[in-house]
């Protein structure tokens, strides 16, 4: 890698040498010049704001994407489906003796080969307890089946 000092027009810096004019080493023939860079990105010349330009395939690239996503969108609005009203669940009304418990009453409801860990769960669920305690005279609503 190598290092390259400039010295200010007209000087020269100690023990560096500077390379030849340019413009000396040059054989006639066409100049090129350097463009005039804007000092601010999107500003021209007379201060106005730069519009954004796109080439052709630019813009083609930019309809394409909004194509896609308009059907992707269109394409998920018309997957969607709403559920329609759940149908209710047909339940029964069991007063609580002494004695009983959720377990025996689960068991009673539980269809043959049904686990009655589920029907405990469901029942808890149904009737919005917290625990599986109950109190001889409450009611308890039990799927019918």
């Amino acid at each position: 890698m190598s290092a390259m000092a400039i010295a200010p027009a007209g000087r020269s810096l100690r023990g560096v040498r500077t390379a030849p004019s340019a413009t000396a080493s040059r054989a006639p023939g066409p100049q090129l010049r350097a463009a005039r860079v804007p000092d601010r990105v999107g500003v021209g010349p007379e201060g106005a704001a730069g519009r954004l330009r796109l080439t052709r395939r630019g813009r083609v690239v930019v309809w394409l994407l909004a194509l896609s996503l308009a059907a992707g969108v269109g394409g998920a609005a018309a997957s969607a489906q709403a559920d329609g009203p759940a149908a209710g669940t047909e339940v029964r009304r069991v007063l609580v003796a002494p004695g009983d418990t959720l377990w025996g009453i689960a068991a009673d409801a539980a269809a043959p080969g049904e686990d009655v860990r589920d029907v405990v769960l469901e029942l808890m669920a149904l009737n919005e307890l917290s625990s599986g305690g109950l109190q001889a005279g409450q009611t308890v609503v039990v799927p019918a089946g």
